[in-house]
């Protein structure tokens, strides 16, 4: 686009000061991940021979200058709500992380990429190679903050939240895991990818997603063979735990004190002191409350991951790169936007705290960390404490009243009625 052509528009000036404003730190990571992407191919045999490309004329110009007058102008041809329902969020976001059109098309509609040509006039490499620089950027630059682990602040908000809507005081979230199938998986990874049950190579995401649809953690990459334990073993999810840097996270249940938050698991999940399951076959009305409290405040996990897939359709189609980078790129992308989308509507109730600095222990000497790392790790996966704070956990549910769960949100119910039921109360999203 040149300023100096007699029909360019002096509004876009708007778009390239945007386009500009790019982190140099970020170009140089980016850099640095192409430089891997290109060993990559170089090590990869290419599976279909390419044709020679062929170069066409594309007006870019002109629809650059069209697509302005679309949906940035003052007088743009669709309003706002055209607008958050074609990119999945509101106009103020998008100029926020300067977002690409291209990109967001493709993930939200799991469109190929040659597939807005005739609208963008953007070729199907151009359109590949700004899908996966977008999501790099996304990444480097929204990742420390959208991506973060719960610092002390959030702690005491989620706990606090998740004891007022769901009855369950120290729970940090819900945690499982969702597959994602891969399509172009190389013939020879399909058997260390691909599990019984399904019959398609998969690739594993681990997430953990309070109420309000805020993912707290997502590991990403692992191969679809493994089931939810072999996950959790090989994740980062209690790394801070181990080495003694977790936010301190106190509460007391019917009595008994604990020095560790939970999540609320289903039952594949083993017997740690941080993870909270049901009970399969209860056997008196306490195990039974507990069974459907815990069952219903469990499906924060399960909505989250609709509405990941809700809004990026492309998550609900196989996955289409060759390389396993690339794939977890964008899976973290959809996350990071989730968060933000969330953020953005005023549904998230933590934020990032500017002047936070993450807990740094003294080390002390080696034998000394050793031997911490082995206590926590021991403490960790010690069934006493995980079935004695079921047991409080029942006693502390049962004794709540039947009309314990109102759901009160101002912003939801303007006639200010208090809202009771199951968990499927609160669970609609302002999905498109």
């Amino acid at each position: 686009m040149n300023p100096n052509n007699p029909n360019f528009d002096p509004d876009m000036n708007l778009v390239l000061t945007i386009l500009n404003t790019t982190n140099n730190r970020a170009l140089e990571d980016i850099a640095r991940l192409d430089h891997l992407d290109e060993l990559d191919d170089e090590e990869e045999v290419e599976l279909i021979p390419r044709a020679p490309r062929r170069y066409l004329y594309r007006d870019r110009e002109g629809r650059a200058k069209a697509l302005w007058n679309d949906y940035f102008s003052d007088n743009c041809t669709f309003p706002d709500d055209y607008f958050r329902r074609r990119y999945r969020m509101s106009k103020p976001l998008f100029l926020r992380i300067c977002q690409v059109t291209s990109a967001i098309r493709q993930l939200a509609y799991a469109a190929t990429a040659d597939l807005f040509d005739e609208y963008l006039h953007m070729g199907e490499q151009t359109a590949y190679d700004c899908l996966n620089k977008f999501c790099k950027c996304i990444f480097h630059l929204y990742a420390t903050e959208y991506l973060r682990k719960p610092t002390a602040q959030d702690v005491q908000r989620l706990t606090t939240k998740h004891a007022q809507i769901h009855g369950f005081p120290g729970m940090l979230g819900s945690i499982d895991c969702m597959h994602w199938r891969w399509r172009n998986c190389p013939a020879r990874w399909k058997g260390h990818y691909t599990r019984g049950d399904h019959g398609y190579p998969s690739i594993m995401l681990e997430a953990v997603a309070s109420y309000d649809g805020w993912f707290w953690h997502a590991f990403f990459g692992t191969a679809g063979s493994n089931n939810d334990i072999n996950v959790l073993n090989q994740s980062d999810l209690f790394n801070d735990l181990l080495a003694g840097e977790a936010p301190p996270c106190t509460f007391t249940v019917n009595g008994c004190t604990f020095n560790k938050g939970y999540y609320l698991a289903d039952g594949i999940y083993p017997e740690w002191a941080t993870l909270v399951k049901s009970f399969r076959n209860p056997i008196d009305p306490k195990q039974s409350k507990f069974k459907r409290y815990q069952e219903s405040a469990r499906k924060d996990i399960e909505r989250a991951f609709g509405i990941l897939q809700g809004r990026w359709t492309i998550v609900q189609h196989p996955t289409r790169p060759y390389y396993i980078r690339k794939i977890r790129s964008i899976m973290l992308t959809f996350v990071i936007l989730n968060n933000m989308i969330a953020e953005d509507n005023g549904r998230a109730f933590c934020g990032l705290e500017e002047n936070y600095r993450p807990i740094r222990r003294a080390r002390g000497t080696f034998q000394e960390r050793v031997d911490a790392h082995i206590q926590a790790d021991a403490d960790l996966r010690d069934v006493g404490i995980h079935r004695l704070l079921r047991d409080m956990l029942v006693e502390h549910v049962y004794s709540l009243p039947p009309n314990y769960r109102i759901r009160h949100d101002p912003t939801r119910n303007p006639n200010n009625q208090d809202e009771a039921g199951p968990s499927h109360v609160n669970d609609d999203e302002d999905e498109e």
